[in-house]
């Protein structure tokens, strides 16, 4: 995302990337490394937060002049919900992709099913033989400084941010 971001042009991300990587005396494929994807996340939270209170106050004002397309709280409450229904969240989390899906029948959960991030990154090939993420990031040619404390390993794994319970 942060590289998105960078590539569109977006004036706070291209600064903070630029000034971390100068920092780093780092060339910018140093953006598609174990460094790159730990950096990226200390970026974007500070992306994220920059814009927060403008998102804030625009939802808001939305709210308050009747826009309630992205608030409708006729629904809010689970009394006023019907004997049957079903929902789905996707959101982009720091990992990456998440998604939800839910039924709900009288009042109980009647299925649930979450794809997790760590799901995506942690993948097998996929039928083309495509490596996942995990496996594509430890393709490169790792310097092990120990190879009985193989930490590159660990390191290159632990930038993606699994899950707790992966």
């Amino acid at each position: 995302r942060v590289l998105m971001l960078y590539v569109k042009g977006h004036e706070l991300t291209q600064e903070l990337v630029n000034s971390t990587l100068a920092k780093l005396d780092a060339p910018p494929r140093a953006l598609f490394s174990t460094l790159g994807r730990t950096a990226a996340r200390t970026l974007e939270t500070a992306i994220l937060a920059d814009g927060m209170q403008g998102w804030l106050d625009s939802l808001i004002a939305n709210i308050k002049a009747g826009d309630t397309k992205t608030h409708d709280q006729s629904l809010w409450e689970p009394s006023s919900w019907p004997s049957k229904c079903q929902g789905v969240g996707v959101m982009e989390a720091p990992r990456g992709a998440l998604s939800h899906w839910i039924v709900i029948e009288n009042g109980k959960i009647a299925n649930y099913q979450a794809i997790v991030p760590s799901t995506w990154n942690a993948g097998p090939r996929d039928p083309l033989g495509q490596p996942g993420a995990y496996e594509a990031a430890l393709e490169d040619a790792h310097v092990m400084h120990d190879p009985k404390q193989p930490l590159e390993i660990l390191r290159t794994i632990h930038s993606f941010d699994p899950c707790l319970a992966c």
